[in-house]
């Protein structure tokens, strides 16, 4: 543990198989704004046995002055990715950014300010859509992958927790050996925003904050989106508050949304695709309920 009065952060990466992108998110990291607040280091946890992500990482020691410590978790879980890049992180704040995302300079200065003049204990980012090829209309009419942005200050609600841009202080990890359930192969950083506020820790939203995530075209195919719904919808499957209610809505809204594909077809392949995605969320979480497993892997990259 780093002891001297300068602020140190740790912003940790969970990589699978990314080495591109993953090459991208550390030249940017390598160049973010400190204004002489804080110090911070770089942890790349690699999910990947073949060691996709270590060359990479190699790499970037030899041509930046950011410390940077490669690790390896060999079980396929994101869960135990997260865990491992915590176990490596030292300083006072761990920060959390996807393998498949980049931030803006000011990223890192903005969270850390932001987190001291509330004095909360983490500050979740904005993050927005990036596409390095122009894609098809359906996909920006449907306003996939847009998410929502909060003004700076409004308290972060566990159902908008993610670790995909998000400055945490070391204390929130304090009492957890595996702050992240292994059982979660999606929304693992939902449940563990859900625990945490249920324990009295406060999160607030920093709108300038701002992180791009890279939408590639295997996104846009419509199978990848499927798959990634049934996956979502599995894993909303875990959560407490998914009861009784829950269920009976999902019940309601599966043969109600197939219904009304053929009319949503009509109004637009947006339009479509939106509803389609909402049924799958449903229908993925009706399958696990029912024990069926609908996406046997423990990612969905394709």
């Amino acid at each position: 543990m780093i002891t001297n009065e300068t602020k140190h952060i740790s912003v940790c990466i969970c990589t699978y198989k990314r080495p591109h992108f993953l090459n991208r998110l550390l030249a940017k990291l390598g160049c973010q704004d400190t204004d002489g607040q804080f110090t911070y280091s770089i942890v790349v946890a690699d999910n990947d046995h073949l060691r996709s992500a270590e060359p990479v990482v190699s790499n970037f020691s030899t041509s930046s002055t950011i410390p940077i410590k490669y690790c390896l978790e060999p079980r396929q879980n994101i869960a135990l990715t997260r865990n491992r890049a915590v176990q490596n992180a030292n300083g006072d704040f761990v920060a959390f950014i996807d393998d498949d995302e980049f931030p803006e300079k000011n990223w890192l200065l903005t969270l850390f300010q932001t987190c001291e003049q509330h004095k909360v204990d983490g500050v979740l980012g904005p993050v927005e859509r990036w596409f390095d090829e122009e894609p098809p209309k359906w996909i920006v009419k449907s306003k996939f992958y847009v998410r929502p942005i909060k003004s700076t200050g409004t308290v972060v609600d566990w159902r908008e927790g993610r670790t995909g841009n998000v400055l945490l202080k070391r204390r929130v990890f304090e009492a957890d050996t595996q702050p992240f359930r292994k059982e979660f192969r999606m929304g693992e950083d939902q449940d563990f925003f859900r625990r945490k506020i249920e324990k009295g820790y406060v999160f607030i939203w920093s709108a300038d904050a701002v992180a791009y995530e890279v939408v590639p075209p295997k996104r846009w195919k419509r199978r990848y989106m499927i798959r990634k719904a049934l996956l979502r919808g599995a894993s909303a499957r875990l959560q407490p508050t998914c009861g009784t209610m829950s269920i009976l809505k999902s019940v309601i809204a599966v043969p109600a949304y197939a219904t009304a594909l053929p009319v949503a077809q009509l109004l637009g392949h947006h339009r479509f695709m939106t509803l389609l995605v909402k049924l799958c969320d449903h229908l993925g979480k009706l399958l696990a309920f029912v024990g069926l497993n609908p996406i046997k892997g423990s990612y969905v990259t394709e």
